[in-house]
């Protein structure tokens, strides 16, 4: 079936045909194709059209599509049982597994989304210290979650507004926004409202509007602050943790957190998300403690056969410096295509996560910094890109990922395609 009719069930069946917005290209233009399968760094639609992906699922298959051993695993553990409701050996496998890489940590509770890890964290961030306000940044996105699912106003800080319908504001109104990158805002704001801040949300480096990585000062700053005011600082790893470093950002940057978030990676390509802390500070969550958080398929069995697949292979040595040396190849040779082509740009990078800022200078730390006239300069972008067979993300605000699964010719390939893109290949 082609694209074109697979789009029409779609949209008769599915709001906007997608189960998830950004997957419509409204940011993009043009209609998404329709994808059938995927091997290693590739992906092929529903007509037989092939490209080179970087977007990885949006960032767990740090393996690649379909990888063997992460297949093997899938398919052996499900021959004994897709779901039990009920503990299993490997969810206990996995949780030691993330402990050891988060050694700060004494415990876990896996969840089955990104989303709902944030959601319960915050939960008990408000239980552990009894408290109601959640501070969270401009830019940074935490998941759907109604409390965090705001937008922030001008000035240092504001009160949090609804930026989706559905959302109450009395809801919204128990979450501060602060912009990133600004001590003096943040200082102010726990001046004012300290005693009834619960926790600071942030990721550590934010890759939800851009990559806007952020100063270790600032993030120390935050540690600081919430020590000295009796705030837990909850460190959002959904995306950066287990793919910039074993430890994630935690490691990366010696900060220690009281509460670290984790997805993606998490499920090698399956719905996993993971909240950890503190033995102390986590059993206060059911059945020891009273902040209530459960879920009859968290610890699927399934999904933690491939993630323990998948952290398996990132332990294999080489791993790490691997994606670096292939993030940095794309990296200099996306900006080398947006330096050939005179467009004003630079691409920003840690480890193997990127994004090409489409504006003169350099890549700004908060969002509020971002000039929105890059968006249609990457939407040209991406429909070129797409017709040449390179995928990208379908939104000037998202990231690209490298994998292992990508090789130099598949990165020296994608970036002749960008070159060509941008009018000089």
């Amino acid at each position: 079936m082609t694209d074109r009719a697979l789009l029409a069930r779609a949209r008769a069946a599915l709001p906007g045909g997608v189960n998830s917005p950004v997957r419509a290209f409204l940011s993009v233009g043009g209609d998404p194709p329709f994808v059938a399968r995927g091997q290693g760094c590739r992906l092929w639609d529903s007509e037989g059209r092939e490209y080179i992906d970087y977007v990885g699922s949006w960032g767990p298959l740090v393996a690649g599509h379909a990888h063997p051993a992460v297949v093997e695993a899938v398919e052996r553990t499900a021959r004994d049982g897709l779901s039990f409701g009920a503990t299993c050996a490997l969810e206990v496998e996995l949780a030691e597994a993330l402990l050891a890489r988060y050694p700060f940590a004494g415990k876990v509770r896996l969840t089955s989304s990104g989303t709902e890890a944030v959601m319960s964290a915050a939960r008990l961030a408000r239980g552990a210290t009894g408290r109601t306000r959640i501070v969270k940044f401009d830019g940074c996105y935490h998941g759907h979650a109604d409390g965090l699912l705001v937008k922030a106003g001008s000035g240092l800080a504001t009160f949090g507004t609804p930026s989706s319908a559905g959302v109450p504001a009395a809801v919204a109104e128990l979450t501060l926004v602060l912009p990133l990158d600004d001590e003096a805002a943040a200082r102010a704001l726990f001046a004012e409202h300290g005693r009834d801040i619960a926790c600071v949300v942030i990721e550590p480096l934010p890759a939800n509007a851009g990559l806007l990585v952020q100063r270790v000062e600032f993030l120390r700053a935050l540690r600081e602050l919430c020590t000295a005011h009796g705030a837990l600082l909850l460190f959002d790893e959904v995306i950066s943790g287990l793919r910039v470093a074993s430890g994630g950002m935690t490691a990366l940057t010696g900060i220690t957190p009281d509460l670290v978030t984790l997805g993606k990676i998490v499920g090698g390509g399956l719905p996993v998300g993971a909240y950890l802390g503190p033995a102390a500070l986590m059993d206060q969550v059911a059945p020891l403690g009273p902040v209530y958080q459960a879920g009859t398929l968290s610890g699927n069995p399934v999904a933690m056969a491939a993630g323990l697949a998948t952290l398996r292979l990132l332990e294999q040595p080489g791993a790490y410096e691997r994606l670096e040396a292939l993030g940095a190849r794309l990296a200099q040779g996306w900006g080398g295509a947006l330096r050939a082509a005179g467009v004003a740009g630079e691409v920003a990078r840690v480890g193997s996560i990127l994004w090409a800022c489409l504006q003169p200078g350099p890549p700004p730390r908060r969002f509020d910094r971002i000039d929105p006239a890059g968006a249609p300069r990457y939407a040209a972008l991406h429909r070129a890109a797409l017709s040449r067979g390179v995928w990208l993300a379908p939104s000037y605000y998202e990231v690209a990922f490298v994998s292992l699964a990508h090789d130099e010719a598949a990165i020296d390939a994608a970036v002749a395609v960008l070159a060509a893109a941008l009018g000089k290949g």
